[in-house]
């Protein structure tokens, strides 16, 4: 087949189209301008694919520079699921496209399908016009959209532009794809005026194809302080090194009297002063600190000059932890450096990540884009995909979560992304003033969270008069009551149990049983149940196993074995997993003896008798109730062995140790442990519980409140 492409050869593309049939699944996110914000949506699409699809794979056909990194590559390689590297996603660069267009293109087709044969889809990013912009390289990435068979999503930048010049714009993308024949598939507006998202909507319908719209968040644009600090070939003064993630939200020449400066001031934003000017940064510096002010990004002292000694002792007296930067640049280069500089939704800005994949889940129809795009349905679920519907399966149904420990920024950092992407209401204990004034700083956004002082709030007195009925038969008193409800843990429990909360969230800074005794003495056990126990969700490469009970009962009896094992396979099956139950020991089937084995060949026995229809195998050992061609062998008839999926430890030391081994030496993403047995869901963090799995807790015990 020969097709004619006006201004181009048609040799390789006649050789190419003869693969058209047999192309990879892919999907070519393409611009014909720069700074529409194509990694948000290229992030959006990355995110989509991975709940669906095992393999996700990332390519960029042209590259800045084989020696400068390519951030944007950088962040999508860290959220794609195919195991590739930063060397094989890349194709050519810049210069290579001006020597040689369809020698280029060769190598891009060539290098692309290397990736696609370990991807089962790869999201295409194509060209951004950094280094040059011309007419024609909308055109040209058409050109390698058709030869990797890619469908095209176009986006296009609303900003400083009418409903009608979108559209208008839109409609020239759309031709100039129809003449490289590429395949139009949708159309998002990106950056457009939040006012304006209805109007910017009806104006792209001159494209047949679905379109949505999001808008401009300057959060997105804003450089980091770090980023400032570089633009401005600065050094760190003072301050929390931390902070120098947080955004700038705006510059402000600081040339007035220090009373303007602090009537202007607003959040997020960074004053620019001499470091002879005493009078503007002590009062920023402690404005910054002061209840009533706004939260500052930070200070940048210019023109080489440092404060007074007298200033400098009493600067560091305070111990600001606002970051302040110094330079040599003078005002105005200083200013224009700084307005200048773009921040980058890198890898290592989580909250730009987590605004953009808020944007694409709330304003985007998923379901219709990846059926335009035709994604294959995987028949494995992956970390990425289990995740996804955990967050999915939560939002679908708002529950409201207590988290206790307000004084801990892994949390704030966390109840920042559960609020942003609207997984669950949140209510955290603390000093309200204290811990506002922290997330600012820390740059999360905490407005639609509850803060309460169990000490102020209200519900002390009611609390302890509950709990002093509760425990009356160990003599406890309304005084001693109340001592023990200013506790975060067992207020927390407390909220769970009145129904003020619909679960709680602890353990990131305390025990496993300073998080679980008030669970004990105030929610108690599911009827049926009498042991409190715990399960991990172990997600590997291609499917997810239950766990238990690797946290809670040191050495279970067989009657607690056997409620292990219903607890463990309720919770498996609550979160997608068909329970096929192995009771694990040293020996499998009747080839041993001795206490341990015949403790849970009893179990087993009360699972069979206390729930008949589940399927349950013991005693058998791990290596029969996993891989098939070992259970051949020792238990041929078995509907368990070689297939389970919830495997139930003899003892609390069996079980930590091999869930720990399973996730550092298979790479498994160990997500718990999840609490079980109780009335109402309360769940327990390891105290180096990172904060994404802060979030995975939190949606689990959503879900587990919904579910009751």
């Amino acid at each position: 087949m020969t097709v004619s492409l006006p201004g181009y050869g048609c040799r390789l593309f006649t050789k190419l189209s003869v693969m058209a049939d047999s192309a990879p699944s892919a999907v070519y996110i393409a611009s014909p301008e720069g700074d529409t914000g194509k990694s948000t949506v290229a992030l959006g699409m990355l995110q989509m694919l991975c709940a669906t699809t095992a393999r996700v794979g990332v390519f960029r056909p042209i590259t800045r520079s084989t020696i400068e990194p390519d951030y944007i590559l950088e962040l999508l390689l860290e959220h794609s699921t195919a195991d590739i590297d930063y060397a094989q996603a890349i194709g050519v660069t810049y210069e290579q496209v001006h020597a040689d267009p369809d020698a280029a293109i060769s190598e891009i087709v060539m290098r692309f399908h290397e990736v696609a044969k370990v991807c089962d889809i790869v999201v295409v990013v194509g060209s951004d016009y950094t280094d040059v912009a011309s007419p024609s390289e909308l055109r040209f990435n058409a050109r390698i959209a058709v030869n990797l068979g890619a469908p095209v999503l176009l986006v296009v930048r609303g900003s400083g532009r009418t409903p009608q010049e979108v559209g208008h714009l839109a409609q020239l993308c759309a031709h100039e794809l129809a003449l490289e024949h590429a395949q139009l598939v949708a159309i998002i507006a990106n950056r457009c005026d939040p006012d304006l998202l209805g109007e910017v909507g009806d104006a792209l319908r001159v494209v047949d194809v679905p379109s949505w719209t999001l808008p401009e968040v300057p959060l997105l644009m804003a450089p980091t302080m770090a980023e400032l600090c570089t633009a401005i070939d600065g050094e760190m003064y003072s301050g929390d090194p931390e902070l120098l993630h947080r955004e700038a939200l705006k510059i402000m020449v600081g040339g007035m009297t220090a009373e303007h400066i602090l009537e202007r001031l607003v959040d997020g934003v960074v004053v620019i002063a001499p470091g002879d000017r005493p009078d503007v940064l002590l009062s920023v510096v402690n404005a910054h600190e002061a209840e009533g002010f706004p939260s500052l990004s930070g200070i940048i002292m210019n023109g080489g000059m440092l404060p007074h000694p007298a200033v400098a002792r009493l600067m560091h007296g305070l111990k600001p932890k606002l970051p302040i930067l110094t330079t040599a640049l003078g005002t105005y280069d200083t200013a224009s450096a700084a307005y200048r500089t773009r921040g980058r939704m890198s890898a290592g800005s989580p909250r730009k990540v987590d605004t953009a994949l808020a944007l694409m889940e709330q304003r985007v129809d998923a379901v219709e884009l990846l059926r335009r795009i035709e994604v294959p349905r995987s028949s494995v679920v992956t970390p990425q995909m289990f995740e996804y519907q955990l967050i999915e399966r939560a939002r679908a149904d708002h529950k409201r979560i207590v988290l206790p420990e307000g004084g801990d920024d892994r949390i704030l950092r966390a109840a920042g992304r559960v609020l942003q992407r609207k997984i669950a209401d949140l209510i955290i204990l603390g000093d309200e003033t204290t811990i506002r004034a922290r997330a600012a700083e820390l740059g999360v956004d905490l407005a639609a969270a509850q803060v309460l002082d169990p000490v102020t709030s209200g519900y002390l007195d009611d609390f302890a008069k509950e709990y002093a009925q509760l425990r009356a038969h160990k003599g406890m008193t309304v005084e001693r009551a109340r001592e023990t409800m200013t506790d975060i843990s067992y207020f927390g429990t407390m909220m769970v149990h009145r129904g003020i909360a619909d679960g709680m969230v602890s353990g990131a800074a305390h025990t496993t049983a300073h998080t679980i005794r008030p669970s004990f003495e105030i929610i108690k056990t599911t009827p049926g149940v009498s042991t409190v126990s715990s399960v991990f969700l172990m997600c590997l490469a291609d499917r997810v196993l239950a766990y238990g009970d690797c946290a809670v009962v040191p050495d279970p009896t067989s009657d607690q074995l056997s409620d292990i094992a219903i607890s463990s396979a309720a919770t498996a099956a609550r979160f997608g997993i068909d329970p096929r139950v192995a009771m694990l020991s040293y020996s499998t089937g009747a080839s041993g003896s001795g206490a341990d084995v015949d403790k849970v060949r009893v179990a087993t026995k009360l699972v069979r008798e206390r729930e008949p229809e589940l399927l349950v195998e013991g005693p058998i050992q791990y290596d029969a109730a996993i891989e098939p061609t070992v259970a051949t062998t020792k238990l041929p008839d078995s509907e368990v062995a070689g297939r389970a999926t919830v495997f139930v430890f003899p003892d609390l030391n069996t079980g930590n140790n091999t869930y720990k081994a399973v996730q550092r030496s298979a790479g498994a993403v160990a997500v718990g442990p999840v609490l079980q047995g109780l009335r109402k869901p309360v769940n327990d963090l390891s105290r180096g519980a990172l904060v994404a799995d802060i979030v995975n807790t939190v949606a689990i015990t959503a879900i587990q409140a919904q579910e009751q």
